[in-house]
């Protein structure tokens, strides 16, 4: 039977966000145009896609959160809403010509290592292809997490995830709880607060929450930015070297984190009068343990007569009445989930099967783990973007981003150098000693030590997710691939002919 024949291709990205798209800019940079984008939605843009909630915007400022090969000098705020973000996204794919390789529709189903073709065989919602590499950027905040509730098959009202908002049905007048208190959450409560007829927050764990210095960017500015382009370079740069300096107080000196602590009280008590509520919003771990989040309008709106706050998390739901684990009953006809996203156990990893047969998934059932944040043992050439401990605290994701996409351009110019069909498989002894550093260098910092308990731990409290450093140390760190931390494969050569076949072949060539 003749050997189904698939469609091949140089690298295959999944996921149009902006690791997606940044990786597919860098491989044209590089010269390598035989590439698709796998996008498992109808249209680019990622988190900044799915995540439509009133409300919702970035916690970067803008011009920090965008490419530095793609400036934009007409964001129209400090802080950018969610639709100007999705727009820029749109702009970057028509700019750098990337739409011909975009395959929309076509969600990745299962990857399958070859490990006598060396290549990846990709199951996707519209059919088979196969690739050399394969460039996983599908984010950390892709997949909702929902908590699983007892009662919660049987509520007869209406139910969803903040990053999956049904914008057909209408909250006004309507009595709603919003489960969590994350950076979605404190977006949302500001924002429906005045439609809703009355408005329950259930919190686990209340936020720190500073004032967020957002403003609309003048016309001046931007015509400035248009005409003198270093002029965004620099704004760019001051944004970026305040967040550099930040990054001790975070990762080796915690306790100088109190003076913003009293900060961020000082701002809760100029929105809250009221002691009792004052009590149930202040955070009982040191600011920084849990992502800070900024907000001018999240406090006030607690104030509000037609706001509950109920200082417990949601366990149970009988009917039309929410319980909380304190007791506490709240009767509702709409529920929101902000409950965050699958962090540390990316669904992606169960669909990629590697050379060994095991899933990504269970290889790492005792913690994510990666050389530099990007290659995994035993999954040749297969690299992730924003992969383990490449989240940050304090700072924009993009500069990760690119930091890792400047590893995946000098692993393509390897895999160039070595030549023919070859890949390269991280050595369990490198991927484990970076990992060890890591984790050493997380142990005094606030993540770690500030008492809390927050997404950025695994289920064993290992923290996976955040980079114990700057990003100019990132950068550093993979601005080439150390080939020596790397098995290089080779397809096998075939076998030579027997004593007998050679034989039989001069016989017949005689």
């Amino acid at each position: 039977m003749a050997e189904q024949e698939h469609e091949h291709v140089r690298v295959a990205v999944i996921g149009s966000g902006f690791g997606g798209l940044g990786a597919a800019v860098r491989l044209r940079r590089e010269g390598i145009t035989d590439f698709v984008v796998l996008e498992r939605a109808g249209s680019v843009g990622g988190t900044w896609r799915d995540n439509s909630y009133p409300g919702c915007a970035c916690d970067v400022p803008s011009h920090l959160y965008s490419f530095s090969f793609a400036p934009n000098p007409d964001w129209p705020r400090t802080f950018s809403g969610q639709e100007h973000i999705r727009e820029y996204l749109e702009h970057v794919a028509d700019t750098f010509r990337l739409r011909p390789h975009i395959r929309l529709d076509s969600e990745v189903e299962q990857l399958r290592w070859d490990n006598e073709k060396l290549w990846w065989e990709i199951d996707t919602a519209k059919g088979t292809l196969t690739a050399d590499v394969v460039v996983s950027a599908t984010g950390p905040l892709s997949d909702p997490k929902t908590p699983d509730i007892a009662g919660i098959d049987t509520f007869p009202g209406k139910v969803f995830h903040s990053a999956r908002w049904d914008h057909d049905y209408d909250l006004r007048g309507k009595r709603v709880a919003m489960i969590g208190t994350g950076a979605s959450a404190i977006q949302i409560v500001p924002a429906i607060q005045k439609e809703a007829g009355r408005l329950t927050l259930f919190q686990r764990t209340p936020p720190w929450v500073m004032p967020r210095a957002d403003r609309a960017i003048s016309n001046a500015e931007r015509w400035l930015h248009r005409q003198l382009p270093f002029t965004t370079q620099a704004r760019r740069g001051l944004l970026w070297g305040i967040r550099e300096l930040q990054v001790q107080a975070f990762t080796k000196h915690p306790d100088e984190l109190g003076m913003v602590e009293r900060l961020a009280k000082r701002n809760m008590h100029r929105a809250v009068k009221d002691p009792e509520l004052r009590a149930k919003l202040t955070p009982d771990y040191r600011i920084g343990c849990k992502r800070i989040l900024l907000s001018n309008t999240y406090y006030p709106a607690l104030a509000q007569p037609n706001v509950d706050v109920v200082a417990s998390g949601l366990s149970e739901i009988r009917g039309n009445t929410l319980i909380a684990s304190d007791g506490t009953e709240a009767e509702v006809d709409a529920i929101v989930f902000g409950t965050g996203f699958h962090v540390t156990d990316m669904p992606i990893a169960d669909r990629v099967i590697g050379a060994d047969g095991d899933t990504l998934m269970q290889s790492w059932k005792n913690g994510m783990k990666a050389l530099r944040g990007a290659t995994a043992a035993g999954f040749p050439n297969f690299m992730t973007v924003i992969g383990p401990n490449t989240g940050l605290g304090n700072s924009s994701m993009i500069l990760m981003i690119e930091a890792q996409l400047n590893y995946l351009a000098d692993y393509m110019r390897q895999l160039h150098v070595l030549g023919g069909r070859v890949a390269l498989n991280p050595r369990e002894t490198a991927v484990t000693g970076w990992n060890n550093r890591v984790q050493d260098r997380m142990k005094r910092t606030v993540w770690n030590t500030g008492g809390c308990n927050s997404w950025y731990l695994d289920a064993n409290g290992v923290n996976t997710t955040v980079w114990p450093g700057t990003t100019t140390e990132f950068r550093h760190a993979t601005r080439h691939v150390d080939v020596g931390e790397y098995e290089v494969v080779r397809a096998p050569a075939p076998a030579a002919p027997t004593t007998r076949t050679k034989k039989k072949a001069k016989v017949n060539a005689a």
